[in-house]
């Protein structure tokens, strides 16, 4: 395998550019290839460097699900192997401070479970038997005990008391109520009524001991002090956290006390933190809300006792993430025109970058992500990828070494497949001159100057990047021979704050202008004719495409997927329905209803010829089936042709099981190919 970065990662993707676009006897990259695809997800270094440990991710043809397992890997490149006997999901493992043991979570008899497993005999036991699952495993600085957090459910409301069923009867379930304001979630259904909460159990097994207290929700990783009498973690413990769900702060919990004090008390997120190698001064990540569609995320510093708080002038204009301590320094990682990078700061604000490239875990469209762990030697290990491959594990292990890539999960599928070549293009929106960057796929053995069909593909988010990731959606288009261009317009995230909030009260707005100019950009280049436009995209990207084509009758065919159509039904049916007053739009729906009509793309439905598919998930809560239903409806009444794709039991994410993924790019494509080159009106509204 090849192990550079650097000079190497040009030399690693150099040699994937080279077999894509030299291997013409190699297959393209077909749709039963999705199966075979893994992944490599939150590594973990141990403390001597010697060994990681990650997720490794794959797709079960059998269960149509994705799955993941532990797996193990030296740090350089040699004995990769499942970490325990166990056939079950695996996750969260976090490394003992001495690097004798892993603590992960796994299912057990009654659902998910914390496990521990000693390194040097490979032996695994299961130290709980919870009621819920836990999340956030945090070893104590001795080793001798393991926070966590988890659900401490309630007893739902109930209004009326019914009469006795006699025996044997069967009577209806008795009616759900609900009275929180936060009570379903896309991609887990109704949520159970109850409030996180942190925990601490023996590293040897025992009974778990709830630190926390009161009717508030503590979730995340808590971070220990080094005396392992507190914990750190981010919370909302004010009075009206339900309403004012934005303000979280950094708390401190006592561990034999209890009692909970708050270190931060301004108006704005407060969460992230990392407390320094010697106990002193805690870091957190956070801004000073000041109501718009985006704010770039910034780091702070403050003693251990809340005093001295201070925010380190990186001057960087890019939200920061994923944040922690060592004795070498500050890690996290912030994503630049969309690319997920890897740096550590001092606390004088220096930034050193430290790896590119991270990402890959989507193995859907685009998008970024990635995680990364580092030990007290300042060695790490993280998921890298291409536009070639999802993620693998690398690992910087020498100060000032390039990072080396040690696994390869995919070289056995997509080293014999012909992939469609990615290059970046950046090209200037009409509407005022900004520089807008986007991507190009070509269609596998690409003909220079050979005319091909363009598909449109538009992101989700908006405030959300693409970037030269792997996708196997992407690829997919790129096989049945559509050049693919996929931009980041304005609203997109990597390029600052600045930009990625001009779509504050103005969405959709210029950022539709931004694609066009874009769809221009690829005809003046020669990649394809104006009879051969073809537009798509999710969520958000299924907002601009819908926005598109009741704008311009420019694409011969759309496939507007998971959209908003209706801001105001929208905004008051999704599970995430408070959320979006005042920060996109001014004031809720019912005080200004010709703004959140005038956004909406419902209201340009009248402009639409071009034939569209509509699709969603059944179970979609993110953006309801009402709203991809008031689409089809209404060009059904307009005799504009249409037709309806619902996926069963998909929610938002409608391409998490594989064979949906599948069947989502199979749709499309079929769709596009029902309307030829030149069937489309190239007047515009």
């Amino acid at each position: 395998m090849k192990k550079c970065f650097g000079t190497g990662m040009l030399c690693l993707v150099g040699l994937l550019v080279s077999t894509v676009t030299s291997a013409q006897t190699k297959p393209a990259f077909q749709d039963s290839d999705v199966f075979n695809l893994e992944w490599a997800a939150n590594p973990a270094i141990s403390p001597d460097g010697k060994t990681v440990v990650f997720n490794r991710g794959y797709m079960d043809v059998m269960t149509d699900s994705r799955q993941s397992r532990l797996w193990m890997v030296s740090s350089d490149g040699s004995d990769l192997s499942k970490l325990t006997e166990r056939d079950t999901g695996e996750g969260a493992a976090v490394w003992s401070p001495d690097g004798k043991r892993l603590a992960y979570t796994s299912k057990g008899l009654h659902g998910s479970e914390i496990y521990v497993y000693w390194v040097e005999t490979g032996k695994t036991a299961r130290l709980t038997e919870l009621e819920r699952s836990p999340s956030g495993l945090s070893w104590s600085p001795d080793g001798k005990a393991i926070a966590f957090s988890m659900l401490v459910p309630e007893k739902p409301p109930v209004m009326v008391s019914m009469p006795a069923k006699p025996k044997g009867a069967k009577w209806a379930d008795a009616p759900r109520i609900t009275t929180r304001l936060k009570y379903e979630q896309d991609g887990r259904g109704y949520m159970e009524t109850g409030f996180y909460h942190l925990f601490v159990i023996p590293a040897e097994g025992g009974t778990p001991r709830q630190i926390t207290s009161g009717n508030f929700h503590h979730k995340g990783t808590p971070q220990w002090t080094p005396d392992g009498k507190n914990l750190i973690f981010s919370a909302n413990r004010h009075a009206d956290f339900e309403h004012d769900f934005r303000n979280s702060e950094i708390y401190q919990v006592n561990l034999d006390s209890g009692d909970i004090k708050a270190l931060t008390q301004r108006k704005g997120p407060d969460h992230t933190p990392a407390i320094s190698p010697d106990g002193k001064q805690i870091a957190w990540l956070g801004f000073d809300d000041k109501i718009q569609a985006y704010q770039v995320t910034r780091l702070y510093v403050m003693d251990i006792d809340g005093s001295n708080k201070h925010e380190i002038d990186t001057e960087l204009d890019r939200s920061m993430g994923q944040l922690t301590w060592q004795p070498s320094g500050l890690y996290f990682t912030y994503d630049s025109e969309g690319d997920t990078r890897l740096a550590k700061v001092s606390l004088s604000g220096k930034i050193t970058d430290l790896a590119t490239n991270m990402g890959g875990t989507a193995v859907s469209r685009p998008y970024g992500g990635g995680s990364f762990s580092v030990n007290a030697k300042g060695q790490i290990a993280f998921t890298h990828t291409t536009a070639y491959r999802p993620s693998d594990v690398a690992v910087i292990t020498k100060k000032g070494n390039d990072p080396a890539l040690i696994t390869g999960l995919n070289e056995d599928l997509l080293a014999y497949r012909t992939l469609g070549k990615v290059e970046t293009v950046w090209y200037k929106s009409t509407a005022d001159g900004r520089k807008v960057q986007g991507w190009v796929v070509f269609p596998p053995n690409y003909e220079a100057g050979k005319s091909y069909p363009l598909l449109v593909e538009n992101h989700g988010g908006p405030i959300s990047n693409y970037g030269a990731r792997f996708s196997p959606e992407i690829q997919l288009y790129a096989s049945a021979g559509y050049v693919v261009f996929y931009p980041n317009p304005r609203g997109s995230t990597s390029y600052g704050e600045e930009f990625a909030n001009l779509l504050y009260r103005n969405y959709p707005g210029e950022d539709y202008q931004d694609v066009m100019d874009g769809v221009d950009e690829m005809i003046r280049l020669g990649y394809t004719t104006e009879d051969k436009l073809y537009v798509t995209g999710g969520s958000a990207g299924g907002i601009m495409t819908a926005w598109m084509i009741g704008k311009n009758n420019r694409f011969e065919a759309a496939a507007v997927v998971k959209p908003v159509m209706n801001w105001i039904s929208k905004t008051l049916t999704a599970d995430n329905y408070y959320g979006y007053a005042n920060y996109r739009y001014e004031g809720q729906p019912w005080e200004n209803v010709q703004e959140y009509w005038k956004f909406s793309p419902l209201s340009l439905v009248g402009n639409i010829h071009t034939p569209t598919l509509v699709m969603v998930g059944d179970a979609d809560m993110r953006t309801p089936l009402s709203e991809s239903k008031q689409l089809y409806n209404a060009l059904k009444i307009r005799k504009v042709d249409t037709a309806l794709v619902e996926m069963p039991g998909a929610f938002h994410f409608i391409a998490k099981r594989p064979s949906q993924l599948i069947a989502k790019v199979k749709h499309v494509l079929a769709w596009f190919e029902r309307y030829p080159s030149g069937s489309a009106s190239t007047e515009t509204q």
